[in-house]
């Protein structure tokens, strides 16, 4: 190249082409001034005078290295020696500038010594050429001492956190403060009480990047007109998209297929904002959530006149409080579960996963968790007005479901308890089908527990209006549903009937040569399919086991040991391409992401998100990495993932369901205060709209509500300018390992709003 710098080409590839190079004529210099370019430089060139041939006369040479210059210039009778140092152009910004610099330094330093050690061979031993010699020694060691410098003060300015890296893009020349006028405006036109996540993230706040600028991307958001979405109207304030009771009754009642999942056809969906009732407000923080909630956020009575004797709910003033009572347990939960603990073991941490079918308000599962056990609640949205919503405002896992004529949407050998209490469930209805469908969900060895109707019938039949015969017959239907799957009885007192899985199959299939029915599924089965499937009459097989005494699938590790350790469906490599050192390796990466988010959101570790939904959730890394907070995650396998993975977030001792995110998720509006969606929408840009994926978000998402999107730069700012329209406020921000990684965050909050007041 002669010292010509191309425009399009790398920055490494110009230290290569300017090389140091004697130009022995000037005049034939093909040199010229470098074409404009945002790539920062330096540039130096020297000239040199020498005796030729020992003679009298002088000819003059010029070292050009790496730089903008007009023309190299020289003459037979110069008798002076000129340098020029041009130094306006540095501004090393970034390792990646660094390394340029530090590539150049090796270019000159080698091209520099070979043309001394030619130089010397050409030298007489003249005082003159004594003294040249020295200078330019001196000259090389000047030039590469300022190099040195340079590289250093690169790689010190880029030793920083990235939440205030923007300090990168400010010595880049970005211009700071009209981004800052920017997010200003955006916030006040959008929301003057916007959420702590964006206002008080850090001291050193990050400011919104500028893409055009380092991505060359042509980002047409700024031209576009913005589209804004209307509040729906109030009736719809507590809409389900999938569970509408309208909707439901054109279905058949038999099995309860009306009250099962049936989402809205396409001429059905709704391009509008579910609005907050009136006066909503922010719900308590946990702990004190578990006992109160605001009367104005479910403006719901019925509950409290319906169940008031069983203790479920009450009104104070403006607040609800639960008691902690239920219609199985009048002397209230926690109770309950103490009498539960003197049968089976509850607090040795062998039992860290639990459904609850039927669970009212969730009180079960919200005092389980006091002994570290998670607990799956679901009820039907039925005339037992918003329960799941309830329980969900009291920060208490929970979802809409129902069992009916599909599978439940978690994968097998998923919980190690399950529990009804008065849940209204037949379970000795068509030969024990429900049971069957309980027993894929539980781990082998999990107990179900089974307390009102028919149990302790002989004593509480007269309360209960049924008679002795009745009840008789529906609990010798039970026992005879349980024996059939190989369940052994472990104890029956009092209100308690306690069953246990067998923890594999081995005598099972002797006993299936006397009791064959139901049948042990002999086609091809796939246990952990869920999503809309129906049931079967047949016992999902557990994996082969060696011994009587080994856990089919692999034995679990106590909680909270479990929640690091290499679950056994990845050690037995039933997840295509997922390893112990991949899940280890996922770990690392969730810690860091964890602790970059704590910079971001410093209300992640101080309990401000209680309900948190992980969209995309993978193995569960993010659970287990904000697992110390107070704060539970709703883990979501979307159906269409490349790998299904629900099964190993459950062995780790962590919550989840299956979810085709094209259609609405089975909870009431306003239900999760922090939702995390990394990579979804790059899984459901070309499957379904994208806007309806955010209008759903927003629906489940709580008034101040934040999200956090990883996802390429251009699904980031697709994604911004919908939720712009939404009354959201939001930016994109590095990755957490540097402004060079292509993927970006960003950082959204869902502004406070509400309906108007009828």
């Amino acid at each position: 190249m002669d010292g010509a710098y191309l425009h399009d080409t790398s920055l490494h590839q110009r230290c290569v082409h300017h090389t140091p190079k004697r130009i022995n004529n000037p005049k034939e210099t093909p040199c010229r001034p470098r074409e404009s370019s945002s790539v920062v430089g330096f540039d130096w060139f020297l000239t040199e005078k020498t005796r030729e041939d020992g003679g009298d006369s002088m000819r003059t040479e010029t070292v050009v290295v790496h730089g903008d210059f007009d023309r190299a210039s020289g003459g037979e009778d110069d008798r002076h020696q000129r340098r020029r140092f041009d130094s306006s152009s540095i501004g090393f910004v970034g390792q990646e500038y660094s390394d340029i610099v530090l590539a150049c330094l090796e270019y000159h330093l080698v091209a520099s010594l070979v043309l001394f050690t030619t130089e010397m061979t050409k030298e007489n031993t003249s005082h003159h050429h004594a003294e040249a010699k020295r200078k330019r020694l001196i000259w090389i060691l000047c030039v590469s001492g300022f190099c040195i410098l340079s590289y250093v003060l690169g790689s010190w300015q880029t030793n920083t956190v990235p939440s205030s890296s923007s300090a990168v893009y400010k010595r880049m020349g970005c211009d700071e403060a009209k981004t800052q006028t920017k997010l200003s405006s955006s916030a006040h036109n959008d929301d003057e009480n916007l959420s702590s996540s964006l206002s008080s993230s850090s001291t050193s706040e990050p400011v919104e990047l500028d893409f055009e600028s380092h991505h060359k991307l042509e980002l047409k958001q700024k031209n576009q007109t913005i589209k804004y979405f209307e509040p729906c109207d109030m009736s719809l304030s507590e809409y389900t998209p999938c569970e509408d009771r309208e909707r439901g009754r054109r279905f058949d009642r038999n099995m309860m297929k009306y009250r099962e999942r049936h989402c809205p056809s396409k001429n059905e969906l709704l391009y509008c904002l579910i609005p907050p009732p009136p006066n909503y407000k922010i719900p308590f923080k946990w702990p004190q959530s578990r006992d109160y909630a605001w009367y104005d956020n479910i403006p719901h009575k019925e509950l409290s006149i319906e169940k008031a004797i069983q203790n479920w709910i009450q009104v104070e003033g403006e607040r609800f409080r639960f008691p902690g009572g239920g219609t199985g347990f009048p002397r209230g939960a926690d109770a309950y579960i103490d009498d539960i603990s003197r049968l089976i073991p509850l607090t040795n941490g062998a039992i860290r996963t639990a459904i609850d079918t039927g669970c009212g308000v969730a009180s079960f599962g919200a005092y389980l968790l006091k002994r570290d056990i998670l607990a799956m609640s679901f009820a039907p949205r039925d005339t037992h007005e918003a329960q799941v919503q309830f329980a969900l405002e009291r920060g208490v896992p929970a979802i809409i479901g129902i069992m009916g004529s599909i599978r439940l949407p978690y994968p097998a050998r998923a919980f190690d308890l399950a529990h009804c209490s008065r849940c209204l469930i037949p379970w000795f209805q068509n030969d024990g089908l429900y049971l069957t469908e309980v027993d894929r969900v539980l781990r082998p060895g999990g107990y179900w527990i089974l307390s009102g109707p028919p149990i302790n019938w002989k004593q509480h039949w007269k309360g209960w209006e049924r008679s002795q015969e009745d009840l008789k017959q529906e609990q010798d239907s039970i026992e005879n549903a349980a024996r059939s799957l190989c369940w052994k009885k472990v104890t029956e007192k009092g209100d308690f009937s306690i069953w246990q899985k067998p923890i594999n199959h081995i005598e099972c299939k002797k006993l299936k040569r006397v009791h064959k029915s139901p049948p042990v599924y002999t086609k091809a089965v796939q246990p952990d399919s869920a999503w809309y499937k129906e049931l079967e009459s047949c016992v999902t097989p557990l994996p082969e086991a060696k011994s009587p005494d080994e856990f089919a699938g692999g034995a679990l590790d106590d909680w909270p040991d479990r929640a690091f350790a290499v679950p056994p469906r990845i050690i037995q490599g039933t997840i295509p391409e997922i390893n112990a050192e991949k899940f280890r390796n996922d770990n690392e990466v969730w810690k860091e992401r964890v602790a970059y988010y704590t910079q971001i959101m410093p209300e992640l570790s101080r309990g401000r998100f209680r309900n948190i939904m992980d969209m995309n959730a993978y193995l569960g890394g993010f659970a287990a990495a904000i697992v110390k907070y107070p704060s539970w995650v709703m883990n979501v396998v979307p159906v269409d993932a490349e790998k299904q993975t629900l099964g190993v977030i459950y062995e780790r001792g962590f919550i989840g369901t299956y979810q085709d995110w094209c259609e609405g998720f089975s909870t009431y509006p306003r239900t999760y205060d922090l939702i995390h969606a990394g990579g979804l929408f790059s899984i459901y840009e070309n499957r379904c709209d994208v806007t309806l994926i955010l209008l759903e978000m927003d629906r489940i998402l709580r008034p101040e509500g934040t999200v956090v999107f990883r996802d390429t730069v251009e699904m980031l700012t697709k994604i911004q300018s919908i939720t712009s329209g939404m009354k959201w406020t939001s930016r994109i921000m590095d990755h957490e390992k540097g402004p060079f990684i292509p993927e970006k965050i960003l950082l959204a909050v869902k502004s406070y709003w509400t309906g108007p007041s009828s």
